[in-house]
Parts: structure tokens; C-alpha cells; sequence
């Protein structure tokens, strides 16, 4: 009776938002693995039936879904992790079908940014995520109907860019007492995201919070004004804002 409520807007409504606030609760909360597989059968229903509210508009629902599926992907049980993959497997799926099987860049970044987030929070990046990893590569090279288009290829990019921040991450945790070397991982990490601004503004951030952390409050102020021109650039981009008349020589100034 509310699919017509649901679907105003592009989704982009907030009855949708309480609906999917419900379904994510059932991952926030511990549940058991039986329980669990109910949750991802209802999940892969409600992204099949509502794909716009994740793949279009806003990417907020996009972000917390997989940021909820990557933290089962690290799951005790295997069997959870090999539910949640097939779940982030088939989420991927459906974002380069609705994007008429041209990329999966929403996810991708979504992903990534996830995978960033959850190395503060909950420490992934042991074997049992590589685990979840290699099973979302294997669903990747053994799906037929995905065989001759571009798909497969993007999953594997995909494995291998979080596999990338995994490693950049270790290698932070061993030099975690070097601030100095720790804040060089971590921009060359920000860098290799230049064309990604989002995922660039996520590390310069984490940047930010090892500066203040250790008294650099200059230093911390400058990843915030680099934050502030990226945001910056891009408003300009979009059309949004006209007061920087070349790109962001005005923040230079500050």
C-alpha cells in the first residue's frame, strides 16, 4: 500500500529513509547468523524493488548500506560473510544494471569510503575479510550472464583498490608511534585519490585527526583548508557558487 509513497520523490523521501533506517537496524544490532540471512534475503528484496534510492539522488542510503555489508564481511561466522558478500556481490550488480551497464562508480566509492571508515571503527582488513574479498572475485568470474560486458573487470578493480587502502593502512599501524612518517602514508594515500574528491577529503580528514592528535594545529588547519577548497572546486563545477574567479587562488590566500 505505500510503494507509491516509497517511490516519490526518486525515492528520495522520508518514509523511504525510516523504512531503510528499519532495515539497517537489524544490522546494527548483534543477531544471529540465522537471523541474519533473513535480514540479507529482505535486504536483496528491497534493493531490487527500490534500486533509485540508492543509485540516484543523494548517496547517504547508498553509503550506510555498505558500510553495514562490510562490517558482516567480517563477520565470525562464515557463513554470514559469505551472505553478506553474495549481498554486496548482488548490490554491484544492480548498480551497473541501473546505471545501464556502464559502471558501478556509486558503489565503488561508497565501498571505498566504507572500507575507510570501518578500519578506525572496527579494524577490518584480517583474513576473514580477505576471505569475503575473494568470494565476491570468485561470484565475479563465475557469473555468465555478466561474462561479456565490462562488470567482472570493475569488481576485481574494486577488490584491488580496497586490498590497496588495506595495505597503506598496515603499514600506518607500524609506524603509528612515527607521526611524521604516519602523515606521509597518509597523504600519499589522500593523493592517489585526486580524481576521487570525496574519498580524498575522507583521508585528509583522518590527516587532520593525527595532526591535532599531536599538537600540529597549523598543520591540522591546512588539511581543513584543503578540505574547504576541494569543496570548493567542486561547488564551482556544478555551478553552484561564482565567487573564486580561478579555481581556488582564493584560498591560497588564507
Amino acid at each position: 500500500p505505500f510503494q507509491r509513497q516509497l517511490q516519490q520523490s526518486d525515492c528520495q523521501n522520508v518514509l523511504m529513509k525510516k523504512v531503510f533506517d528499519t532495515h539497517m537496524l537489524f544490522l546494527q544490532i548483534n543477531q544471529s547468523a540465522a537471523a541474519l540471512k533473513h535480514v540479507f534475503a529482505a535486504l536483496r528484496l528491497f534493493v531490487g524493488k527500490f534500486p533509485s534510492a540508492f543509485f540516484q539522488g543523494q548517496a547517504d542510503l547508498c553509503g550506510s548500506l555498505c558500510y553495514e555489508i562490510l562490517k558482516c564481511c567480517n563477520h565470525r561466522s562464515r557463513s554470514t560473510q559469505t551472505e553478506a558478500s553474495a549481498l554486496l556481490y548482488f548490490f554491484m550488480r544492480k548498480n551497473f544494471e541501473f546505471n545501464k551497464q556502464k559502471s558501478i562508480v556509486r558503489s565503488h566509492l561508497q565501498l571505498i569510503k566504507a572500507v575507510s571508515q570501518l578500519i578506525a571503527d572496527a579494524g577490518i582488513g584480517g583474513s576473514r575479510f580477505q576471505h569475503s574479498l575473494a568470494i565476491i572475485n570468485n561470484f565475479a568470474n563465475g557469473d555468465k550472464q555478466m561474462k561479456n560486458v565490462n562488470f567482472p573487470a570493475e569488481v576485481k578493480d574494486l577488490t584491488k583498490r580496497i586490498r590497496t587502502v588495506l595495505m597503506a593502512t598496515a603499514q600506518m599501524k607500524e609506524h603509528e608511534k612515527d607521526p611524521e612518517m604516519l602523515v606521509d602514508l597518509q597523504y600519499s594515500l589522500a593523493n592517489s585519490y585526486a580524481s576521487t574528491p570525496e574519498l580524498r577529503r575522507t583521508w585528509l580528514e583522518s590527516m587532520a585527526k593525527i595532526h591535532a592528535r599531536n599538537g600540529d594545529l597549523s598543520e591540522a588547519a591546512m588539511c581543513y583548508i584543503h578540505i574547504a577548497a576541494l569543496i570548493a572546486e567542486y561547488l564551482k563545477r556544478k555551478g553552484k557558487i561564482n565567487i573564486f574567479k580561478t579555481n581556488c587562488v582564493s584560498i591560497n590566500i588564507i
